[in-house]
Parts: C-alpha cells; sequence; structure tokens
C-alpha cells in the first residue's frame, strides 16, 4: 500500500506541474434547461417462484392486486385473505433523457419495497411513471433482469448483487414530452460544471473572440453562469454545435486534498504548499521551519539580500531523521512519512493537525 501511495503521489505532483490544457465547452458547461427528468411509479412484480412479499407483514400488496383484480372486472368476495407468494410491490424509477420524444423507450429500476426474497424471474404489470408535477410521463412493463446468486462448486453460493432490484432494458415507452427553453428567449445560458470566475471569463471571452469578434455577444454573469445572445429558430443548433466545440483554457481548480481513510490514499490536485508549522503524533514529529537564512552582500556591492528555501525535519523516535529542502510540497512530507514506516492513520491524523492549524493551505476532504 505504502508504495502504491509513493506512486499516485509522484504521479500527480507531476501533473500539477504540466500547464493546464485547453478543453471544450461541451466538457466543461451544460446548456440550461437541457436536462433529465426523473420519473417515479408504483407497480406490482407477478410471476415470482414463491419469493415474493409475505402478505400478512404486507398489506399493500393485497391491497393493490384486489384494485387491480377490480379494474379488470374481478370481483373478489368480502372477506376474502388472499395469501400471494409471488407477487411483490415495487417502485419504478427512470430518467427521462432531454429531447424524449413519444414512442421512444428508456431504461428503467424496479426496486422491491416490501420483503420480497428476491425479484428474479419476475414481470412488472403496466406501471405509469409520473413526474414532479405528477402527469404522467411513461409507460413501463417487461420481465425484469436481475443478476444474484449463482451457485458454484461444492454447493456453495456466491450474492455479487442485491436481488431486490432488477432492470428492465428499454422497458418504459415515452408517452409525453418535456418541453425545454431551447428555443425560446433571446439568450442560451451555458452553465458550468464547476463554479469558477477565470474560467466564466475565460469561455465568454473565447466565445466573443472566434465567434462574433466584431459584437459582444457573451457575458459571465456569474461564476457559474455565461449568457450567449443566440439566433432565432432553428439556427439555435447550429449555433450550440459551434459553441460546444470551442476550446477554452480552463482555471486550475483550487488546491485540495483528498484522503481515504480506509485505505490510506493520498489524492491531490495540484501542488499544496505548506506553511511552517510543528506536528507530535505518536513517535512521530513533524517540524516544518522556514529557514530564513539572510546571505546580506557587502554594502558597496549591487547585488541584494537572499533568503534560502524552508527545510522540512521529519524524524522518528527510534533515531530515522530525515531533511528535505527546496521546496515545501505536502507530497514531500507524505512521501517522508511513508519512507520511515508511518502508518495510513499517521498520515491521516498529521494531515487534519496541518489543517486545522492553518498550515495546510489546501481543502481537506477525507472520504
Amino acid at each position: 500500500m505504502k508504495s502504491i501511495l509513493t506512486l499516485i503521489c509522484a504521479a500527480l505532483l507531476g501533473l500539477a506541474a504540466m500547464p493546464a490544457a485547453a478543453e471544450r465547452i461541451k466538457d466543461l458547461a451544460s446548456v440550461q434547461g437541457v436536462r433529465e427528468n426523473q420519473l417515479l411509479g408504483y407497480g406490482l412484480v407477478v410471476g415470482l417462484d414463491g419469493s415474493g412479499d409475505q402478505t400478512t407483514q404486507t398489506p399493500f400488496t393485497v391491497q393493490s392486486t384486489i384494485t387491480m383484480l377490480a379494474q379488470m372486472g374481478v370481483t373478489l368476495p368480502p372477506g376474502t385473505s388472499l395469501q400471494l407468494k409471488n407477487v411483490a410491490a415495487v417502485t419504478v424509477t427512470a430518467s427521462l433523457p432531454a429531447f424524449s420524444r413519444p414512442g421512444q423507450t428508456i431504461d428503467v429500476t424496479v426496486s422491491s419495497i416490501g420483503n420480497a426474497k428476491s425479484l428474479r424471474g419476475g414481470t412488472l404489470l403496466m406501471t405509469p411513471l409520473k413526474g414532479a408535477n405528477g402527469q404522467v410521463y411513461a409507460m413501463a412493463q417487461g420481465s425484469l433482469v436481475v443478476s444474484g446468486a449463482g451457485a458454484a462448486a461444492g454447493g456453495s453460493k456466491t450474492v455479487i448483487n442485491h436481488l431486490s432490484v432488477g432492470r428492465i432494458p428499454a422497458g418504459a415507452t415515452v408517452e409525453r414530452e418535456v418541453p425545454t427553453a431551447l428555443g425560446q428567449g433571446d439568450y442560451i445560458y451555458l452553465q458550468l460544471n464547476t463554479a469558477d470566475f477565470t474560467t466564466a471569463a475565460r469561455m465568454a471571452d473565447t466565445i466573443n473572440r472566434d465567434v462574433s469578434p466584431d459584437f459582444v455577444i457573451a457575458n459571465a454573469l456569474d461564476a457559474r453562469t455565461v449568457q450567449v445572445s443566440a439566433p432565432p429558430g432553428f439556427e439555435r443548433v447550429q449555433f450550440l454545435s459551434r459553441l460546444e466545440n470551442l476550446s477554452v483554457d480552463a482555471a486550475a481548480g483550487s488546491a485540495k486534498v483528498i484522503v481515504n481513510a480506509r485505505t490510506g490514499s493520498v489524492v491531490m490536485n495540484q501542488q499544496v504548499s505548506l506553511s511552517e508549522c510543528a506536528v507530535a503524533h505518536g513517535n512521530l514529529t513533524v517540524v516544518i521551519s522556514a529557514d530564513n537564512a539572510v546571505s546580506q552582500p557587502n554594502a558597496l556591492a549591487g547585488d541584494t539580500a537572499a533568503v534560502s528555501n524552508a527545510d522540512i525535519k521529519i524524524e522518528a523516535s527510534g533515531g530515522n531523521l530525515l531533511h528535505l529542502k527546496n521546496g515545501v510540497a505536502l507530497g514531500d512530507v507524505v512521501k517522508a512519512l511513508n519512507s520511515i514506516g508511518a502508518t495510513p492513520q499517521d498520515m491521516l491524523a498529521i494531515l487534519q493537525a496541518m489543517k486545522a492549524a492553518g498550515a495546510l493551505r489546501a481543502e481537506l476532504e477525507i472520504i
């Protein structure tokens, strides 16, 4: 693990030293109003091999079955107690892509909400899928695909998935489309995936320079939104096709350190500098000192005073002592800790202490 950690840090520090490459607008931003919509429905899965809901503990399954039979003209005598074993109540979820038209099909996910043991081999009955406004946008039905337990040699079983969740590829048919604002209004709004003032300003400048050098058609409204004047009608499709393929020099992201508390992996998105600090943890001592050794020139000489770079001193109680000079970087600290036998828990505690003391000039995220 430690050698892998060292390689990861070295690779990321190497990437941080490389100049930022231009990225397409389609990779940096999306068009406002062009988005997926979530759909939700409630239905029944039938045809299970005795692995359905226990109806005494899930009365809603029985109620749904009785209601469905009544709609089909089947009337049960009052007081009838149904003991079903091959029926399960489920929720059906799907994502309706932008520009979906009636007749197109989408995938759906079916999840048990009762105590069914397995949905394997079941068939979802026709289920309306509704949006947030309560309107029906798709109808779902079909046979479930459930990957789960597989018998191995000797009769043992290995579960590789939840048996109470399945999918139906192309299991729903779109019945209603969601209108988009792409062809309305005088402007198109580009929304950055990550808010950044510099990237937004560069994107607006690139659009003005490459698309309309004589007139200003793009303005950065804030760190996430760029407003672009758009031509009317169907010309907007060609216009957006041209915009999304423009290259923009995205600004470097803010300094960030991500630590996996379980594996001890440390990932940095760029070179992270540290301020002067001292941390004691167990048998480890970390001292990062700005050794300002000023070299004073001769009074008659024209040279200016020079200040030496900072030192990093990391030592263990066993006598190990490391000096890292010329560049106080978090990658150097991590590699030095790794070289003298620090555990992932040690590194995590030290990084947290540096962040709390204000010496780690980066956002620390623990996953």
